[in-house]
């Protein structure tokens, strides 16, 4: 599933081609995503101008003229993608907007685990994938203190409640895993265990493993894709993630694999303590 890195690096693309934009066209090929798109979502989209591209944890926020908000999540397979009309349609492309600039964006979603909504503007926040999220790790009141607040009496493992979204909004498993392995914590270790000072640098570390992510353009296993269509390149920087047997980046321990509930957790045995 693509992660707050990914989703910023999509958002990112998609705004110098789409921001004050008009939409001409939409079809809906296929409206059994996770939800079905709403009968009236062309009708809803043709002829505005795209406002602004943004994001809001892992979710993609298009604002668009007469104060509504196109909403997309991609779920576990999907991409979002500006191309060139000719360019060949693809089994899983669901949505096609025309722009008038010639060009044309494309929701693409193998497994349909997505989301496409439209809302008016001042209801977004009442929506419900949006209403409990935890605060943005790029928002300056996500500090130590705040983490803090969450772990000193939680018996969850940290990668558990790194995880949350009702915490923070937007990490998912190959960066909670990765933010762990920098500060030298297990996966497995129980929040309350860990004292004030590493709360503190956790909370220090998120931002800044999500930053170098981004600039590397996000983390490509199998379906994720830019808005460009092209691959990001952090699967090749990460430092424990995926790497069980490999050695550690830092030391000659080998990589270990544990699963926790149904997600696999990567941590080096000698690092990570």
């Amino acid at each position: 599933m693509p992660e707050l890195p990914e989703v910023e690096t999509i958002c990112r693309g998609l705004q110098p081609h789409l921001e004050s934009r008009r939409i001409l066209r939409v079809k809906v090929i296929e409206r059994r995503l996770r939800c079905l798109v709403d009968r009236k979502l062309a009708q809803s989209l043709e002829g505005k101008t795209i406002v602004r591209v943004g994001r809001m944890a892992k979710y993609i926020l298009i604002s668009l003229s007469g104060d509504v908000v196109w909403l997309v999540h991609l779920g576990m397979s999907g991409k979002l993608v500006h191309v060139d009309p000719e360019t060949p349609k693809q089994k899983h492309d669901h949505i096609l907007v025309s722009l008038d600039s010639g060009q044309e964006l494309r929701y693409h979603d193998p497994r349909r685990f997505g989301l496409s909504l439209v809302v008016v503007a001042n209801k977004l926040y009442d929506l419900p994938q949006l209403k409990h999220l935890g605060l943005d790790p790029f928002d300056a009141r996500f500090t130590g203190s705040y983490l803090h607040s969450f772990t000193k009496r939680s018996d969850r493992r940290m990668r558990d409640l790194l995880l949350d979204q009702q915490i923070v909004a937007g990490i998912g498993n190959i960066y909670a895993n990765e933010i762990l392995a920098r500060v030298g914590v297990r996966p497995t270790t129980r929040s309350w265990k860990l004292k004030r000072a590493k709360i503190e640098e956790i909370a220090a570390t998120i931002p800044e493993v999500l930053n170098e992510a981004i600039r590397w353009c996000g983390t490509s296993f199998s379906d994720y894709r830019d808005a460009d269509d092209k691959f990001g390149e952090f699967q090749n920087h990460l430092r424990v993630y995926d790497r069980g047997g490999e050695k550690c980046r830092l030391c000659p321990s080998p990589i270990k694999r544990v699963a926790i509930g149904n997600r696999s957790a990567f941590y080096c045995p000698s690092c990570q303590k």
